[in-house]
């Protein structure tokens, strides 16, 4: 099969639905690939509440893990992402943060905090996040952080992240999921001018002579391909670099090692990968805790860390409810953790592990003690380390090799630590010894909380950096998103950041994919 559009999008998810939605609002015609199923066939992906089940289908979760590092254990981590329309803003927590000014102002001219704002408001017309109500339980954390210095705040995207804790806005309406393919493309599906295929593996860009023609994509075990004047990659930070290292486009001597032809040598492909690694502390509380929704956020400044300005922050604190997902949590992560490769592969042994831990949950007595479980993750949002990725071999069923990179730098380990204590600050402070504050994870014996740290860091899913912008000869996009030594090709997707914002990275990837959109009609 052989299809010639005006452009191929490649990945419907919090990106690439809203390029290839404002293209086809331009006029164009629009082939958009993606990898997972329809949002449609999966009805979890479009209700608020479906966040618990989307994150445990496994149709709905690229499987991924990192390589083992000392770093973290001597263990593997699980490094997931969404796949199928609207990707991980489909399975996601729904949180809306647009990040840190100081953030954006450490990224090239062109993409400063004063530049995004208008993309954002443009995206925020169309999403309408909101703030969820207040709770008892949330009213006391907020309490609390005022207690030892923070500031409540309204607005978590103004800008202003330093010292503050509040209500963050969700992209939610109602009962619904506002995800970018709901509030974005779902409209346009019936255009003609928009061709959908999911389930659509793809392979390898199509290039002549320096140019990208289109795209080799697979369906099963039929091989197609797809002509157009312009690629958009928007498959993700951690799927676009694979795509490029397949298509001869990378660092010279890693492709020759796979015997990859190379076409372009350009070593920053799969480089500068960094993530929001975390630990999660849980307290014990005497009453049930009254919202179910990790709906409470809040950022300071704890470390040192040497690129960043005065006043910066460098951590995230979620306050999260157990009773929201941690039966779904468990259910994904701990054969994950607990099961070596060979058993984790096999769907019974897994599915077996799974049923399990969900008939703990149906004991009443779980579920009590869960009702009054409740957490505070300390998330990394700034961290120094950089990782890589980079293929194991060319066939594009297989997983890339994947070093996040945690805790290169030492100083990511101490400003951790320092946001551990900062949390047992907030913890300790009234009114929360009133609700119920009794730590239980590390728990007061817990001696050696950097070892315990190490042991049980995580992802928060905010991978970024493979595929840096910049307006330097190193960077592999430049500030027009324009792929530095190929024509007819763009990168839209959180693989452009070259440093990551303090907040989740759903707002941020959607304002890229908003300015990617313009920057094509220009």
């Amino acid at each position: 099969m052989t299809l010639i559009v005006d452009a191929i999008v490649v990945g419907g998810g919090s990106s690439g639905c809203i390029v290839a939605a404002e293209l086809l609002k331009a006029g164009r015609s629009v082939a958009l690939l993606e990898a997972g199923p329809d949002a449609e066939d999966h009805p979890e992906t479009l209700v608020a509440d479906g966040y618990k089940q989307a994150f445990i289908n496994d149709e709905l979760m690229h499987e991924r893990f990192s390589v083992t590092r000392a770093g973290w254990g001597d263990r593997r981590l699980f490094m997931g992402s969404g796949r199928g329309l609207g990707g991980s803003g489909s399975i996601n927590a729904m949180v809306y943060t647009r990040g840190a000014k100081e953030d954006f102002d450490s990224w090239p001219e062109g993409w400063r905090w004063d530049d995004v704002v208008p993309a954002f408001e443009s995206v925020e017309a169309v999403l309408r996040p909101r703030s969820r109500e207040s709770t008892d339980f949330t009213e006391r954390c907020i309490a609390a952080a005022e207690g030892v210095g923070f500031r409540r705040k309204r607005d978590l995207n103004d800008g202003d992240l330093h010292g503050v804790l509040g209500h963050e806005a969700m992209n939610y309406e109602g009962e619904a999921r506002r995800s970018s393919y709901v509030a974005f493309l779902r409209e346009h599906r019936d255009s003609p001018k928009l061709h959908v295929i999911t389930e659509a593996v793809v392979d390898r860009l199509l290039i002549e002579r320096g140019r990208v023609v289109g795209v080799r994509w697979y369906e099963g075990d039929q091989r197609h391909e797809l002509r157009a004047a312009e690629t958009i990659l928007c498959a993700g930070t951690l799927a676009t670099p694979a795509i490029l290292l397949r298509s001869g486009v990378g660092p010279a001597e890693d492709l020759r090692a796979l015997d990859i032809p190379v076409l372009l040598d350009q070593p920053g492909v799969g480089a500068n990968l960094h993530d929001h690694p975390n630990v999660q502390l849980f307290f014990r509380g005497d009453r049930d805790v009254d919202t179910r929704y990790p709906q409470l956020y809040g950022f300071d400044r704890v470390g040192h860390g040497p690129s960043l300005v005065n006043g910066q922050a460098d951590t995230c604190y979620v306050f999260y409810p157990a009773r929201s997902s941690f039966r779904e949590g468990l259910m994904r992560l701990l054969p994950a953790i607990a099961l070596p490769e060979p058993l984790y592969d096999q769907d019974w042994v897994r599915g077996g592990m799974r049923k399990a831990i969900e008939g703990l949950f149906g004991v009443d007595a779980t579920q009590s003690f869960v009702k009054k479980l409740w957490g505070i993750v300390v998330i990394l949002g700034k961290p120094e380390s950089r990782g890589r990725l980079w293929l194991r071999n060319a066939d594009p069923s297989a997983k890339p090799a994947i070093d996040p990179g945690y805790f290169k730098d030492p100083a990511d380990m101490q400003t951790l630590l320092h946001g551990i204590d900062r949390a047992r600050e907030i913890a300790a402070s009234a009114p929360l010894p009133g609700f119920g504050n009794t730590e239980l994870i590390p728990g007061p014996l817990q001696r050696d909380v950097e070892r315990w740290a190490r042991k049980n860091v995580m992802t928060t899913y905010h991978y970024a950096g493979t595929c840096r912008m910049g307006d330097d000869a190193h960077a592999v996009v430049d500030t027009k998103l324009r792929f530095n030594g190929l024509e007819g090709l763009r990168v839209a997707d959180a693989s452009v950041m070259p440093v990551t914002p303090v907040a989740a990275l759903n707002a941020p990837s959607m304002m890229i994919g908003y300015r990617a959109s313009q920057l094509l009609q220009s």
